[in-house]
């Protein structure tokens, strides 16, 4: 049995350790794919590369009259280029890593399936291994629904929805969450006929002002079939028959060329053998952590989407930091304290927010004894946002009454995941609404409609 000072599963994340080794700790690290996880290979990266193409063309189809530019609308797209060219990109960028690891003297790489023989022992390719301790960064997966027939058929997740190099006629997603919508988005904006099938909302987790005008806005453009849940799907000649119980209770049968499920995500805890460990997981499969993120079992750590506290890659990279921190670095031992943690959707239009939303205040606020008003600006009150002439866009603040502390913030729009992050250093700097009118805004800049917005909640908190 070979013994290290830690042991890495997954290559995502989870590399926030690998510095370790430069330390002198002999480092162990198991990938079972391609290196550099979901976010390189199979999400974050490849999925902008495709999106961003996709908001050129939205933006200049929908937007060239107001500007007084004559053009055909007629446009074409090389489809199988531009997903070759993504494709491509992103496994040069994961293949780049493995020299590096073979370089470093104190880091061994295992390509291989992890799984636990013993509560600090780790079997891969019939190869046996211990470690000091052990990081479990096996990220998620896409979840399939419960639907009669589907698992016969050949339908996608993002995972082949990325690689995909056939332009659909027409595609069925299901799902209404941030994958369905950035993802849908893309197909559609290269010509594909993108229909959604939604249980029950549209990105639900956003701010009730905000996921109103997206889902008025989105409908606009692409085919939204609110309260419409799959029940069965078939798949013969080429065509996919899903049939639907919609939101008046009418079976009916939609076909297409094509089925993107996008139904969240499941933690890859599973088939870990977790059970030759101390290591317990919640009613949704997610490795339980303390706020030191130590599973039950000591020694044993995990973080990213497997843990499931937030479920994103810059999230997951905060955890690493502050691991490697606590056990390789010069760190007090504490807590983790995680400060506002903020979230984007790629899709169109663009969505962007941080801290607590005005829906959570209006489940919780009784409990948590919360008295807060809110001050919404749109784009257009603006100087470059009225340059822009935006269908949608705006801006919304939520501050504590009492305190006049910013909770949260919430944008819809163009670059709203740029402009965002003035926002995200006042919530974590814990500022006030009064202090975001203290700062100089460059005149015409889009921010500008953030401290517009900051101006009406100031009026709103009062004196």
């Amino acid at each position: 049995m070979k013994h290290y000072d830690l042991i890495i599963i997954g290559t995502g994340g989870g590399t926030k350790l690998r510095p370790a080794s430069d330390l002198g700790k002999k480092v162990a690290i198991i990938e079972k794919e391609d290196l550099g996880g979901t976010c390189l290979n199979r999400g974050c990266i490849p999925s902008k590369m495709l999106i961003y193409p996709a908001d050129m063309i939205t933006h200049w189809m929908e937007n060239r009259e107001k500007f007084f530019i004559n053009s055909s609308s007629n446009y074409s797209v090389d489809f199988a280029a531009l997903v070759d060219r993504t494709t491509e990109a992103v496994t040069k960028d994961s293949r780049s890593i493995e020299p590096a690891y073979e370089a470093n003297p104190n880091v061994d790489l295992y390509y291989g399936h992890a799984r636990f023989s013993g509560p600090r022992q780790i079997t891969v390719n019939s190869e046996q291994l211990t470690a000091d301790r052990i990081y479990i960064a096996t990220g998620s997966r896409p979840r399939i629904p419960n639907i009669k027939g589907l698992v016969d058929t050949p339908y996608m997740t993002s995972r082949e929805a990325l690689r995909n190099t056939k332009l659909p006629k027409k595609m069925i997603v299901i799902g209404g969450g941030y994958i369905a919508v950035e993802l849908g988005h893309f197909y559609g904006a290269m010509g594909t006929d993108v229909h959604f099938l939604v249980r029950s909302e549209m990105i639900r987790a956003e701010d009730k002002d905000i996921r109103k005008a997206f889902t008025e806005n989105f409908s606009e453009r692409y085919n939204v079939h609110i309260g419409s849940v799959p029940t069965k799907v078939s798949y013969e000649n080429g065509i996919f028959s899903v049939t639907v119980r919609d939101a008046d209770d009418n079976e009916i049968v939609m076909e297409a060329d094509a089925l993107f499920v996008a139904a969240g995500v499941v933690p890859n805890a599973d088939d870990l053998g977790l059970e030759h460990t101390g290591v317990q997981t919640n009613e949704r499969g997610n490795i339980i952590v303390n706020d030191h993120l130590e599973t039950d079992q000591p020694g044993v750590y995990a973080l990213g989407d497997v843990v499931g506290n937030y479920y994103f890659r810059h999230s997951v990279n905060f955890e690493g930091e502050y691991l490697f921190a606590q056990h390789y670095g010069e760190a007090a031992t504490a807590p983790i304290a995680y400060p506002p943690v903020p979230h984007a959707i790629f899709t169109y239009p663009q969505i962007a927010g941080v801290g607590v939303t005005e829906d959570e205040l209006i489940r919780e606020g009784k409990i948590l004894g919360v008295d807060y008003v809110t001050a919404t600006n749109p784009y257009k009150k603006s100087a470059m946002g009225d340059a822009m002439r935006p269908k949608v866009g705006f801006v919304k603040l939520i501050a504590e009454k009492n305190t006049r502390k910013l909770l949260g913030s919430h944008i819809i729009g163009e670059k709203s995941s740029d402009i965002i992050h003035l926002l995200i250093a006042y919530l974590t700097m814990e500022a006030t609404a009064d202090q975001l009118l203290e700062m100089i805004y460059i005149h015409p800049a889009l921010s500008e409609v953030i401290r517009n917005a900051a101006r009406k909640l100031v009026v709103e908190l009062g004196q």
